[in-house]
Order: structure tokens, then C-alpha cells, then sequence
């Protein structure tokens, strides 16, 4: 086996409290030739010193080859234990296609992933965060409508949503101790907030879709809203676990006193995606105070197969 040329040129720049930015160069036919990158950060050499291990993967990307590290502070050991060394784990076995996962196997990791849960938040907004130039876009040349978009290949590798479905992706989590959106986010620094009976309520059927993690601590939920009889409905109906709108363990909505009420679980990120365009006029854009911190995008994101928390056996 011919062995691939040391990298050259290695760079790490923007590092800030939770990210950092490393690049280097490769020889022009190794580029061909790489599937994954390991990357091992030790603070010294010593075996007795804090160490943090964080694996990147990537698919071939030209020359310079830029990966965003990301370096959670509060799972300063890149995943397992808070204070322990999981180290670089053993590469996973081919991946199989795409798609593949049946409403039994996605049942499967609805129920791994209502374990982790935790309580339920109240909250009364879905958010989408987004460069500046792509709202000017939608104002320009959309009609003031975002559109729907095929969704990307990012979570577990057999996800029947993954280049399948249509959908705008929203968040929901809440700070725990204000009860509001984070002023910080992974996708820009400009935020179309919308009321949540805008998107969900009880004319929409909300369907479980994913559950992963990127080699960190917290986990991701993928969960779809579908207004009743609409496409992306009947696409979900035949291929996702359905959820009680009212009733489950990730996002509620019910009604009390006459009004509706909306919670959303507090130890799980939500990504939930809506299968319909969106009018800008219907919500609030503005820019948010806090950071973009681009190392928390889970854009094509690759879930980690050696994770006993989110995996199931096929």
C-alpha cells in the first residue's frame, strides 16, 4: 500500500473559545485518495495531561483542505467521559446506502433517543438563522418566500429524509435559564423568528425522522412538521414514525386554558424541518447579539457510528 505524503503548509487560526479553524496542503493525487481525517490535539506530550481527541471525517475536499474542529466546553474529552480520554476510535465498516432504514429501525432510535430527552421546555417561537445575503435573496428573487429545499445527507447514514425530502429547517431550543432563543448560532448572524402556532398546530402532523451525534456529548433530534394532507405529509406517512402532537417526549403542543402551548425537550438540539414555504411577512427578522459559531453546523454533518447512545444494529 503506497502511503500518502505528510501534509504541508499546516495552519490553526479563528480559535476562539469553542472553535478553531485548521488547514493544510496535500499532495494533488493523495486528494483522490483520502476518506477520512484524524486529527489528535494534546495539550503536551505527557500521557498524565488533559487531552482532548476529536475526530473529523470528510469526503475528498481540493487542496487547501480547511475542517472546522469544534471543542465543546463542557466535553472537553471530544465525547464518553467528561474527564476521560475515549481517544480516536477504530474506523467504521463501510457505510450502507443511504435510505435503507424502515419505520421499525427508526422506531429503534426514537426509542434511544426519548431516553435522553430530559424535561420539557416552554417556548413560543421557531427560528431560522441565516446569512444576510440569502434573506436578501428570498426578498428579491423569492417573492418574499422561503422555499423548501432537498434535505442534505447530514445524521444517520440510513435516514429516509437525506436528498429525499423537501423542507425549511427551524430550531426551537431554548436557554433553560431566559426561556429564549440562544443569541448565538452555527448558520449566521441574522434570525427570521416566527410564532410557533404559525407552523405548528393542530392542522400539522409532526413526524420522528432522526437521531445522532458528530463525536460530541449532546445529540441531535430530526423531527418534521407537515401540514395535514399536504406532500410532504403523505411522503412522511409512509416512511416516518408518527408522533401524538399533544403526547411525546421531543416537541408538544397542547391546549390549555384556550390557548395553545408549546414545550420542547431540554436535553436534546431539535432540528425540525417544515415541508412548506414560509412568507417573511408571517415572522420577525433581526440580527442576533451573540457569535456565529460555524464549528456547530451540522450542514452534510457524518453521525458517529461508535456512539452507543444513538446507533442501532441493522
Amino acid at each position: 500500500m503506497e502511503l500518502l505524503s505528510t501534509p504541508k503548509n499546516i495552519e490553526i487560526n479563528n480559535i476562539t473559545c469553542d472553535s478553531f479553524r485548521i488547514s493544510w496542503a496535500m499532495e494533488k493525487g493523495d486528494l483522490e485518495r483520502v476518506t477520512h481525517y484524524f486529527i489528535d490535539l494534546n495539550k503536551k506530550e505527557n500521557k498524565n495531561s488533559n487531552k482532548f481527541k476529536h475526530r473529523v471525517k470528510n469526503r475528498v475536499i481540493p487542496t487547501p483542505t480547511l475542517i472546522r474542529g469544534q471543542i465543546p466546553l463542557w466535553d472537553t474529552a471530544g465525547g464518553g467521559d467528561r474527564d476521560g480520554d475515549r481517544g480516536v476510535p477504530d474506523p467504521p465498516s463501510p457505510e450502507p446506502p443511504r435510505g435503507n432504514y424502515a419505520k421499525e429501525h427508526l422506531a429503534q432510535l426514537q426509542e434511544k433517543a426519548e431516553l435522553i430527552a430530559g424535561r420539557m421546555l416552554r417556548f413560543s417561537v421557531f427560528y431560522r438563522n441565516q446569512h444576510k445575503e440569502y434573506f436578501q435573496h428570498v426578498r428579491m428573487h423569492c417573492g418574499n418566500v422561503m422555499k423548501p429545499s432537498l434535505k442534505d445527507n447530514s445524521g444517520s447514514h440510513g435516514s429516509p429524509t437525506s436528498g429525499m425530502l423537501h423542507g425549511i429547517f427551524f430550531s426551537c431550543n431554548t436557554e433553560f435559564n431566559t426561556g429564549q432563543p440562544p443569541q448565538d448560532s452555527p448558520y449566521g448572524r441574522y434570525r427570521f423568528q416566527i410564532p410557533a402556532q404559525r407552523l405548528f398546530n393542530p392542522n400539522t402532523n409532526l413526524y420522528f425522522a432522526d437521531f445522532y451525534c458528530m463525536y460530541t456529548a449532546y445529540h441531535y433530534v430530526v423531527l418534521v412538521l407537515a401540514p395535514k394532507g399536504s406532500s410532504g405529509d403523505l411522503f412522511c406517512r409512509e416512511r416516518l414514525p408518527q408522533l401524538d402532537i399533544s403526547s411525546n417526549k421531543f416537541l408538544t403542543c397542547c391546549v390549555e386554558e384556550g390557548e395553545l402551548v408549546y414545550r420542547h425537550a431540554q436535553d436534546s438540539i431539535l432540528e425540525v424541518i417544515y415541508t412548506e414555504p414560509v412568507d417573511l411577512s408571517l415572522g420577525v427578522l433581526g440580527e442576533i447579539s451573540g457569535h456565529q459559531l460555524m464549528s456547530l453546523s451540522t450542514a452534510n454533518a457524518k453521525k458517529d457510528p461508535s456512539c452507543k447512545t444513538c446507533n442501532i444494529s441493522v
